[in-house]
């Protein structure tokens, strides 16, 4: 079987970086086509040997997408596509149902409870979504917490198959060679104590409380953002208008790669940081705190399905926060005094983060596509973009 990912795009965020490390764990020769936006993952993707088309989408509006989408599927001989993020949902659904697909299925990454990819949940969107959705065989829902979001929304139970996002466990594996290497890097005293985020720069993503937080702590500590977005100007502002711009640094986008002279990954940023924060109010999963724990760090968080929806007995080392500044800079100040002066000479993974294994993931939605391949048509086609 042949199968085609069709994406909105491949700028570096948590879809579209589910979306390789997923690749690099199913056993089905895959291609994607993005619909816009071939950035750092799809130079990743080519480079895992992942053939990756542009689709070179004009905009929202841009019908004749469907038609080339289509003609792409249907010279590839999919037996199987599936779309992620809601653009390519809406627009792949309808071409690999013209294109006569056998299964076609759709992740469903990023449905909060108020807005949906940084988009308000209004009554076009929601009956755009849910019109479309009928074009294929699943939705498949990152977490439970998701999945109740959309029978909420009038998607049928039965349709709704879930999938967690996975990580991979070992590559998130404390180094402590790889944390004093960037430190040095960085700038960061050995004996700082760094408080991380990780993340779109983003209003959603309320990093502007960590600045503030900061403020409130003493100068020993740091703050490591871990990401690029339209907000990072405005952030760097509000760390100088409250005294702390000399203590955060900004990394900008880090995709997957190995270290090297383009600076260090992900992961040795994490075995860099004490403490991961997670400020946002509106997850639908937590990407970010699940490799915090992970790499063995203490996490505080505002939401986090992929934590909330386990047995606390599985939630170790991670900690919900109410409240903006104030409430984080307890939080981080009582976190610190709990880990004492002395550093452990290894940082176990949390059980959390072994629950979300890439490898179970994978096998999960194998088992999907399989169901999928299996079962009747989907609804008749009858919705057209506007």
């Amino acid at each position: 079987m042949r199968a085609l990912h069709v994406i909105t795009g491949l700028g570096v965020g948590g879809a579209e970086q589910q979306l390789r490390l997923l690749l690099r764990h199913l056993p089905v020769d895959c291609d994607v086509v993005t619909l816009t936006n071939p950035g750092a993952v799809a130079e990743g993707l080519s480079a895992d040997g992942v053939r990756v088309v542009h689709l070179g989408m004009a905009g929202n509006r841009d019908l004749t997408a469907v038609p080339r989408l289509a003609r792409l599927i249907r010279s590839g001989g999919y037996g199987l596509v599936h779309t992620h993020l809601y653009r390519a949902c809406v627009y792949g659904r309808i071409a690999a149902r013209l294109a006569g697909v056998r299964a076609v299925l759709a992740t469903e990454h990023s449905l909060g409870g108020s807005q949906l990819e940084g988009r308000a949940l209004t009554a076009g969107v929601r009956a755009l979504y849910l019109a479309s959705e009928r074009l294929g065989h699943a939705t498949v829902a990152v977490s439970p917490t998701v999945a109740d979001r959309l029978t909420r929304w009038g998607v049928p139970g039965p349709r709704i198959e879930i999938v967690p996002n996975g990580i991979d466990v070992a590559r998130f594996r404390f180094d402590p060679a790889a944390r004093e290497r960037t430190r040095r890097r960085l700038g960061l005293a050995q004996d700082a104590y760094v408080v991380g985020g990780v993340g779109r720069l983003t209003a959603g993503k309320r990093f502007d409380v960590l600045v503030d937080a900061l403020a409130r702590l003493p100068h020993d500590y740091r703050l490591l953002l871990v990401g690029d977005g339209p907000e990072g100007d405005a952030l760097r502002r509000t760390a100088r208008r409250a005294g702390v711009g000399d203590r955060v640094v900004f990394t900008g986008e880090r995709p997957y790669l190995p270290d090297g002279t383009s600076g260090p990954d992900l992961p040795s940023l994490t075995s860099a940081m004490d403490v991961l924060v997670s400020p946002s109010p509106e997850e639908s999963f937590g990407l970010a705190v699940v490799e915090g724990l992970a790499a063995g760090l203490p996490v505080l968080y505002a939401s986090c399905p992929a934590v909330e929806d386990l047995p606390p007995r599985l939630a170790a080392g991670a900690r919900r926060v109410r409240g903006g500044a104030d409430a984080f800079a307890r939080a981080l100040a009582e976190t610190r005094a709990g880990a004492g002066r002395s550093r452990p000479p290894a940082r176990p993974a949390s059980p959390a983060a072994r629950h979300y294994c890439i490898t179970r993931s994978a096998a999960r939605l194998m088992d999907v596509y399989a169901s999928a391949l299996s079962c009747s048509s989907p609804s008749p086609l009858g919705v057209i973009p506007r």
